[in-house]
């Protein structure tokens, strides 16, 4: 039977803060990390506070800086994406692999399953291979990462093999289906400890303009002239293409089709996952999960700053399924 498990972690003393493993719980050294990227040093500036800092409304800053991010924290040499595409906070997709590391621990006696013979599927990898750098980098994981976007399978594959640290423990399959999602990815003898997905949130190109227009006007001391005059297309700083920012049903349809493919695999994965945005999509995802009859749970909340985000993980497998799991898959 399905339960529902809330995860509470003794770490942290202040909800607000990333996980206690995350190298980027403290404020950014920005001399530093221009040590590691010397092109960071162009957009560093002093901010309202008088402290050094970028725009992050602009996009060249932004990249740069998670070009320095990865340098400095995870030995990435090489790291490039194409205009256009999402350039994800670092920060906030560390906290996922982090606790997704305790979610195997738990099963495993506090201890984290680490090493090439842990594999994890990464959903919808898209060009910045971020998952897959930092969880191979923090915890030797093997990775696979799946994308729709043939230009995102590419800019991942030159990621890979510019970084000899990546060259044998990350791969990437292109998804020739937007409809499919596990199917012709998941070869027939393979298993995966983890999966992890970062959904399209919005249900289409308009939505997602309609609900960036609706926070251009909610921004405090925008003026009305410029609320009259604000961009129909919002540049966002983080860009994205179509299939990482919007699909057919939103995140919570994306999710739920997961779910019901996650049926095929159900022996053949320990913990299926993904993040959940919007938190009002948990009652129908979890109504989901019910119905395919999954034997595990867990509800997993995240922050950064004044965000709050979480992720959903289920599992089908039984008790003895997981002692032979854990035995077989998990020594050292």
């Amino acid at each position: 039977m399905a339960h529902k498990s809330k995860h509470t972690n003794g770490k942290r003393s202040n909800k607000l803060e990333l996980h206690s493993r995350n190298p980027h719980r403290a404020r950014y050294d920005f001399a530093l990390l221009a040590d590691s990227c010397p092109e960071l040093s162009h957009y560093i500036q002093l901010n309202k506070y008088g402290n050094e800092s970028i725009d992050f409304a602009n996009p060249d800053a932004v990249k740069t800086l998670n070009r320095a991010l990865l340098n400095h924290f995870y030995g990435v040499a090489f790291w490039d994406i194409p205009t256009g595409f999402l350039c994800p906070p670092i920060p906030g997709r560390a906290d996922y692999i982090h606790y997704l590391a305790d979610l195997l621990a738990a099963s495993h006696e506090g201890v984290i399953p680490r090493g090439k013979n842990v594999k994890v599927l990464d959903v919808g990898v898209g060009a910045n291979c971020v998952y897959p750098i930092v969880g191979h980098q923090e915890y030797g994981w093997q990775f696979v990462g799946s994308d729709v976007n043939p230009i995102a399978i590419a800019t991942c594959s030159t990621i890979i093999k510019s970084n000899p640290c990546l060259k044998n423990a990350v791969s990437v399959r292109q998804q020739a289906s937007e409809k499919a999602i596990f199917k012709d990815i998941w070869q027939a003898d393979e298993r995966f400890d983890l999966t992890l997905c970062n959904p399209p949130f919005h249900t289409s190109e308009s939505a997602m303009l309609e609900e960036s227009q609706r926070k251009w006007r909610g921004v405090k001391g925008t003026s009305n002239m410029a609320r009259k005059n604000a961009p129909q297309k919002t540049s966002l700083n983080f860009g994205g293409t179509a299939p990482e920012l919007w699909c057919d049903g939103g995140e919570a349809g994306f999710i739920i089709r997961m779910v019901k493919e996650s049926i095929a695999y159900r022996d053949q994965c320990f913990w299926f996952t993904s993040l959940v945005a919007r938190q009002s999509n948990l009652d129908t995802i979890q109504k989901a999960l019910k119905d395919v009859g999954a034997r595990q749970v867990k509800v997993v909340e995240m922050a950064q700053g004044q965000k709050i985000s979480r992720f959903v993980a289920w599992s089908f497998l039984a008790d003895d399924q997981i002692d032979y799991w854990r035995d077989h898959y998990w020594q050292q």
